[in-house]
Parts: C-alpha cells; sequence; structure tokens
C-alpha cells in the first residue's frame, strides 16, 4: 500500500452500543478518514459477560450505532473495524453482531465485503500448549493447571494487528472480531502502509475510548492523524477540545504503567513524549518509541462459580453500626449451622456468604483511611450455593435472621435493618470468575484465529 502524507482514522466512539453524535459522525466523514473503528468490548464489567457469553449493550444500542458507521463506511468506501464483538468477543458474541449487521445491510441497501474473526479457544488445544510450558501467567494471574482450560465455559484469545492485518489483505470491507486488543483495531492499517510503530501504538492508544479524553467525557468520536513523527489528535465535536493534559492522562487508563503499554507484538514507551496544543481543540504528540518483543497473546478464561441470591437493606441504630464487626460475626456463625443443618453446606467451601457495608468500607476494606463514624449503613447479603433454589433458600434464612440478630443493648425483640423489597430476595443466577490471566507464545500472531468471509448484501 501507499503511504500518505499522514493517515486519519476514526474512533467512533468509546464502545459500541454507547452512541455518538450524528453531527460528529458527519464531520468526521468531511474528514475523509482512511478507516473507521470501534471497540465493543473489555473486561471492565466482570466475567459474567465472558462466563455467560453476555453481551452488555441492548440488539436496539448496537443496531443503531451499527447501522450509522455502516452508512459512513459505504459513502467513504473506507474499512470498518470493529473489535471485542458482544464485549467479551465470544463467536457466540462474533455471529450476533453477524446477525445484526446482514440485517441492516438488507434494511439499508448496501452491499460489502463481511469478514469474521473467531478468538474461542479450544481447552485441548491450550492444555498442549500448558504443557509443553508455552503458556506463562501474568502479574497477579490466579494459579491454574492443565485441567482449568476445562473448566472455564470460554476462553478467549485477544488478537492483535496482524490479524486485522490479515483480514484487510483478504478484502474486508467490514471486520467484526472477537476478543481484540482496543488498540490493534486502529493500529493495523497505518502499520500496514509503512507507518512508524511508535506513532502509530500510541495514537491507537489515545483513540481507543473515542472522546473521554477530550474536555467533553462523553460517548463520541475522537480522530487521529499520524505521521512518521507523531500524531495529532482532535475530538470531531466542536464544543469539545483535545488537551495535553488529557490526552497525557489517558496512558493511566487500564495500565499499570503509564510510560510502558504492552501489545503482542512488543512494547509503547511513551517516557519521552511530548505534548503541545495546537490552537484551541487539538494537540500534538511526538517522542515516543516502540520496542519489538517475542510475541504473545493474551487469555481470558471465566469459570462458573454457582448462582447467586442478594439482598439489600440498611441498618440506622447507632448502637448496631458501633458494633458492626462482632454483630455480623457472630450472625455468620449461625448462618453456618443452619445452612449445614438444612443442606449439607460448608461455609467456605461449596457455600459462601458474604456481607458489604456501603457506608463503612465496602468498598476499599481494610485499606480504608476515613475514619468518620456512618450514621447509616446499607448491607448487601450475597449468597452463592450450587443451585439457584438453595441461594434463594438460604438467603431467606439470612435476611430473617440477621433482621432480629440481637445486641446487647437492647431488651426485647427488635427488628435493626430496613429493607427496600419485599421480599427482598434478589436471584442473580450463575456467576463467575476471571480464572486466567496469561498469556500464550504462538508459533505464528494468526495460528489461535479463525476467519470466515461472505459477501452481503446486493
Amino acid at each position: 500500500m501507499v503511504m500518505t502524507e499522514h493517515m486519519k482514522i476514526y474512533a467512533a466512539t468509546g464502545a459500541l452500543g454507547m452512541g455518538f453524535l450524528d453531527s460528529s459522525l458527519e464531520r468526521a466523514v468531511d474528514w475523509s478518514p482512511h478507516m473507521i473503528g470501534c471497540d465493543a468490548g473489555s473486561t471492565d464489567s466482570g466475567p459474567t459477560h465472558l462466563g455467560a457469553s453476555l453481551p452488555k449493550m441492548s440488539d436496539a444500542a448496537i443496531r443503531r450505532d451499527l447501522a450509522r458507521l455502516l452508512t459512513a463506511r459505504d459513502k467513504l468506501g473506507v474499512p470498518l473495524i470493529i473489535g471485542s464483538c458482544g464485549t467479551s468477543g465470544t463467536d457466540e458474541g462474533v455471529d450476533w453482531m453477524r446477525r445484526i449487521t446482514e440485517e441492516l445491510a438488507r434494511e439499508l441497501d448496501i452491499s460489502f465485503r463481511l469478514t469474521m474473526i473467531y478468538t474461542e479457544q479450544k481447552p485441548e488445544r491450550l492444555e498442549k500448549a500448558w504443557n509443553e510450558g508455552n503458556i506463562h501467567a501474568l502479574p497477579g494471574a490466579p494459579e491454574i493447571s492443565a485441567e482449568t482450560f476445562r473448566e472455564c465455559s470460554h476462553v478467549v484469545a485477544m488478537a492483535g494487528a496482524e490479524v486485522f492485518q490479515k483480514a484487510l489483505e483478504d478484502g474486508a470491507d467490514v471486520i467484526l472480531a472477537g476478543r481484540a486488543s482496543d488498540t490493534a483495531i486502529y493500529a493495523a492499517l497505518p502499520l500496514m502502509r509503512g507507518y512508524s510503530a511508535g506513532p502509530v501504538w500510541h495514537c491507537a492508544k489515545t483513540i481507543e475510548c473515542g472522546a473521554v479524553c477530550s474536555t467533553k467525557m462523553r460517548a463520541d468520536g475522537m480522530m487521529g492523524f499520524i505521521d512518521n513523527d507523531g500524531f495529532t489528535i482532535e475530538p470531531a465535536a466542536l464544543d469539545a477540545a483535545a488537551t495535553p493534559l488529557g490526552i497525557a492522562s489517558h496512558t493511566l487508563y487500564e495500565n499499570a504503567d503509564p510510560f510502558l503499554i504492552v501489545e503482542p507484538s512488543g512494547v509503547l514507551n511513551t517516557r519521552d513524549a511530548t505534548y503541545k496544543p495546537l490552537g484551541n481543540r487539538s494537540t500534538r504528540v511526538e517522542g515516543m518509541s516502540f520496542e519489538p518483543k517475542p510475541y504473545t497473546i493474551k487469555l481470558e478464561g471465566a469459570v462458573p462459580t454457582g448462582y447467586q441470591t442478594v439482598a439489600v437493606g440498611g441498618v440506622r441504630d447507632p448502637l448496631i453500626i458501633k458494633q458492626m464487626e462482632r454483630w455480623q460475626s457472630e450472625m455468620m456463625a449461625q448462618f453456618a449451622e443452619r445452612a449445614l443443618e438444612l443442606f449439607g453446606l460448608t461455609l467456605g467451601e461449596d457455600l459462601h456468604i458474604e456481607i458489604k457495608n456501603y457506608g463503612q468500607n465496602a468498598v476499599m476494606g481494610s485499606d480504608e483511611v476515613v475514619t468518620a463514624e456512618p450514621h447509616e449503613v446499607g448491607l448487601l447479603f450475597i449468597v452463592t450455593a450450587p443451585t439457584q433454589k438453595m441461594a434463594n433458600d438460604i438467603t431467606r434464612f439470612v435476611v430473617h435472621l440477621a433482621s432480629h440478630w440481637p445486641i446487647p443493648e437492647w431488651d426485647g425483640f427488635i427488628s435493626g435493618i430496613a429493607f427496600p423489597f419485599s421480599p427482598p430476595e434478589i436471584d442473580r443466577g450463575q456467576t463467575y470468575r476471571f480464572a486466567l490471566n496469561h498469556v500464550i507464545v504462538p508459533e505464528d500472531p494468526l495460528e489461535l484465529f479463525r476467519f470466515e468471509t461472505v459477501e452481503v448484501g446486493a
């Protein structure tokens, strides 16, 4: 491909389904970008979206955003790349997005070459890689064994830029990918066209969340202009600006180190990056570099942990609040005894009961530094058991016992918890935990991924 003076890439919004301004998309089209991209998923919302292959965004929300992007792509004749379909990037998520895309093509009377990239992994393949020593833990990863891969309901591999490049080389107009590096969506085409890796990866990192790094932190679009010395960022909305502080601070987002940002093919180094304002709405960034490293692909997997029922209540009795820890530890002992005699379940093994005290260390726990005494505390009871019925049944007696659990200062039978719902028990269904935060070392960047291409439309 021929390198132009600069490459224009447009990130339509931070997450497909979150929306964007029509006026922003119109302005972006006037800029004539060389590609349109959009991330559609993340692990931010927890393991259930991967474990249950459950999209976070609704069909209606995806449909509205995607219809506008397909129309813009058709007008421009440039690639549209969407990563992490269905939130978690499972095969089912990609097929869900494919169905919506094909329906929209018929409704809009447009045609294009559509490529699906599937990133879900078979446990047998991962077991083999594990036994060969080709899977390694990332910092903070849980302990695993070869059996872990079979215990996971879904395992996905995070696609890098090379995977998107393969689809582009094969003539894809629209790409729907499973789990993917957010930045790879935007780095693939500029790297294919020969632009320096440092500016490409840093620009991709900056625009991956759309306009949230602008002065208007909302779901909307951001344009990146890349050349071999650096890149320039400008939001599509005229009431927003890209400032040096906003752009530089975005390297903190989802990164343990804001200066060294790891991608499958290497590490982006922003230590020497400079951020300079251009006029009132743009920022110019230079000085970054990219160091190639041995290729690795991140694996994400989720394991079922049981069925859950929750209940919410509130305590305003100052005498209870002053002795909350003792009050709850005593009732927990009774919960354990009752669950064992009714269901044969042992607390801490096949049954888990947790009480979170919102207003009193619920978020930070023992790391909390604020010591002021609250005047009321919200209680969240969380019961996880082998079946939904067991979880619900146990929560019923948990709630009843807790609501009347005494303290020494009381005389008589008193209720200490106010519940906003009747009945207070709320079933949450199957729950999951992340079981993998590992990388696999492939022989080839493409070997874990599968491609399917179809002609869509007239």
